[in-house]
């Protein structure tokens, strides 16, 4: 039986169409993908079903009394509170029925009526079936296996990273067992071995569940349907995330096929339409304009927008691009033992390590933009740099791209941004679009564009393909394989940088945190 039927979903922002009519269902125990590029609209859908988003037309229907898990990003946090009281919100019921049962305990010890007993019988079976002693295990269960130790049970929420918020807002969301889980981009903060644990946690999984993620691998191994979201149409595909794409190429070779043979029927029609419609055969001639008009086109098979990059290079005289000694970084107190290493000219280095272990610290030092404890980084004096921030946070989030770009570059035509934009993969609707409302992959493009803009002979990049579509991925891998200058690249997914980077600096080897 489905928990979730969708029926002739029609949504759309001003002149852009996401989807019309689309129709799918969820059954039981289903584990979805949710494929498509940035701004087809996979993150609208799941504000669209939990209630958030209103669509234009169609109908959400969710099986009654269904407990929905979303993975909320922007959940409001009271201040102050710390890692391990979040958690425990998760339980919030069952410590409020364990507060009721103790009072009634405490009254029953002075008035000694039977039915303060009974009362507080009942709530103890509610706890007993709901586990209610298992809890503390529980959440030490689900913050080993996301890596929360890491960060520290007493660590203030309000004080902690993006990622680091994203971890334990899943790991509530887990704790708390829901009937169906819905994730967005799940492992952009998880590292490799914390992937691994979600992984089998979701294989153990007995609801349903529905999963956006450009991680192509992640999705192989954790579902059994994927929803094709491209080009206005939300297609459902059964079978594993390559068996979906196998049955996506076959469609479209068909859809081709019929489409070539469709056209020539049209045009063999208005070539006869065109010789015979004021001649003795104009009665046919206006059967087959009949024929035409009555006829349902089939749409031509449509390529992926694919994003193409490329770094402007300033040349140095300098063969010595880096150099770091001794430097120690924290805040206050050291994350890592003291670092040392250099870079010489068109060096490309990859920091690896756990999300949290102090990588993007550790950038944010060699920068200055953080100061650092003690030792000392320092570039090359002919070094131009160019860093990428992982963090989407803008100074004026309600402009468009192409006036936060015009800002940055006033004399630029715009007719120059927009082309720009377009080769990120940011359609012109987009580009007139407040950044607040793009989604994370349509935000990151915009920052890479930004990027392309200045030259430089030093990238940094923090974290540069989280949210992207696997084709942009590419786009910007490319991008940087043929980048002359140097690079410092942090990325969790091994499949953008293996085999091409020079060094790989394990920042986790270097971490000072009690394991």
């Amino acid at each position: 039986m489905a928990v979730l039927d969708v029926r002739n979903l029609t949504m759309s922002f001003a002149d852009k169409k996401l989807y019309e009519d689309a129709s799918f269902q969820l059954e039981k125990h289903e584990h979805m993908g949710i494929v498509g590029q940035n701004g087809a609209g996979k993150s609208t859908l799941i504000k669209i079903l939990i209630g958030k988003e209103l669509p234009v037309a169609g109908d959400i229907k969710w099986q009654k009394n269904t407990k929905i898990g979303y993975l909320d990003q922007y959940v409001d946090i009271p201040q102050g509170m710390t890692l391990i009281q979040f958690l425990h919100t998760a339980f919030q019921e069952l410590y409020d029925v364990n507060e009721q049962m103790n009072e009634l305990y405490a009254r029953y010890a002075t008035e000694m009526d039977d039915r303060l007993l009974e009362r507080a019988g009942r709530l103890q079976e509610r706890l007993d079936a709901a586990d209610f002693y298992e809890v503390e295990t529980k959440i030490e269960r689900v913050m080993n296996g996301l890596g929360l130790n890491d960060i520290g049970k007493d660590h203030v929420v309000s004080e902690m990273s993006g990622g680091q918020r994203s971890k334990i807002i899943l790991a509530k969301m887990l704790l708390e067992n829901p009937d169906v889980i819905l994730l967005d981009e799940p492992t952009n903060y998880l590292d490799t071995a914390h992937i691994e644990w979600l992984i089998e946690y979701l294989n153990d999984f007995d609801g349903a569940a529905m999963i956006i993620s450009h991680d192509y691998d992640f999705l192989e191994r954790v579902t059994n349907t994927i929803c094709d979201v491209a080009f206005g149409k939300i297609t459902k595909y059964r079978g594993s995330f390559k068996q979906a794409m196998r049955q996506k190429a076959e469609r479209k070779e068909t859809q081709e096929r019929e489409y070539e043979k469709q056209q020539e029927v049209i045009e063999k029609a208005e070539r006869f339409i065109r010789k015979n419609k004021a001649g003795s055969k104009s009665t046919m001639a206006k059967s087959r304009e009949k024929m035409l008009a009555r006829m349902k086109r089939i749409d031509p098979p449509t390529d992926n927008l694919k994003a193409t990059f490329h770094f402007p290079y300033e040349n140095t005289g300098s063969a010595n691009a880096l150099k770091v000694n001794q430097l120690s970084v924290g805040y206050g107190h050291p994350l890592l033992a003291p670092v040392t290493f250099s870079m010489t000219m068109g060096e490309k280095l990859l920091f690896t390590g756990f999300n949290g272990v102090g990588k993007s610290t550790l950038i944010k030092s060699i920068l200055g933009k953080i100061p650092a404890l003690q030792g000392t980084a320092a570039f090359s004096p002919s070094a131009r740099i160019n860093y990428f921030d992982q963090d989407l946070v803008w100074d004026e989030p309600d402009l468009t791209p192409l006036e936060t770009i015009q800002n940055l570059f006033p004399t630029m035509q715009p007719k120059t941004i927009r082309q720009k934009l377009a080769k990120a993969g940011i359609n012109a609707a987009n580009t007139q679009k407040p950044l607040s409302l793009l989604s994370g992959g349509e935000q990151t493009k915009v920052k890479l564009a930004i990027l392309e803009l200045t030259p430089s002979n030093f990238l940094i990049m923090d974290e540069p393909t989280n949210h992207l579509d696997d084709e942009t991925k590419e786009g910007l891998k490319k991008a940087l394989q043929e980048y002359p200058g140097n690079l410092i690249l942090v990325s969790h997914e091994q499949s953008f940088y293996q085999g091409w980077l020079d060094k790989v600096l394990n920042v986790e080897k270097l971490s000072l945190r009690k394991s």
